[in-house]
């Protein structure tokens, strides 16, 4: 098992590498930072998240997928804080997104030709969480928003009805679900030891 993880972390990390190409590419059929999620959240608020740290990554395999946590500078300098474990919120201006792929097998593994390790594959999705108090009261100061991703035609849209998991059309739709996570702030994801 921690093989796996090991391998999934590395495999994340070389991903990174060159998702700014994949950026790019994209970008020549669409420019995601024009979306927005009706009544939420614009992509243009999270403009830059290629380049921001790791909070860790997340394997769910009942959603069949491989995620990549980063947050903006604002925190990532929170965590380090200790924040929510200290007991404090994170400030306004935090930002957290979650980068999903398919797995993939590699077809020619480097750790062991009896287990392939497993892989991001075609991406799927781009949700992201932001802390404005003001703009989001209702939801404990935290807008969420998510936007599929066809890889056919390397396009993002607003996340619906019909995407897994379903989302409404405004900021709030998330807030629902992270009031699990009420005792760290509503944020799942925490930062681990590097």
């Amino acid at each position: 098992m921690k093989s796996r993880r090991i391998a999934v972390s590395a495999a994340i990390t070389g991903v990174l590498a060159v998702i700014g190409g994949w950026t790019i590419a994209a970008q020549d059929k669409q420019d995601k930072y024009t979306l927005k999620v009706p009544g939420g959240l614009a992509f243009s608020e999270i403009k830059g998240y290629e380049d921001w740290q790791a909070v860790g990554p997340s394997l769910t395999e009942a959603a069949n997928v491989i995620r990549l946590i980063v947050a903006n500078p604002v925190m990532i300098d929170a965590y380090k804080k200790g924040v929510p474990g200290n007991g404090k919120p994170f400030p306004d201006g935090s930002k957290i997104v979650k980068i999903e792929w398919r797995p993939k097998k590699l077809t020619d593994p480097p750790f062991s030709a009896s287990t392939p390790d497993t892989v991001p594959g075609d991406l799927t999705e781009v949700e992201f969480i932001e802390k404005d108090s003001k703009r989001f009261p209702d939801t404990h100061g935290w807008g969420y928003a998510m936007f599929d991703y066809d890889a056919a035609s390397g396009t993002f849209a607003p996340a619906n009805s019909s995407s897994k998991p379903p989302q409404g059309h405004d900021a709030k739709c998330g807030g629902a679900c992270h009031t699990l996570a009420a005792s760290k702030d509503y944020i799942f994801t925490d930062y681990r030891n590097r």
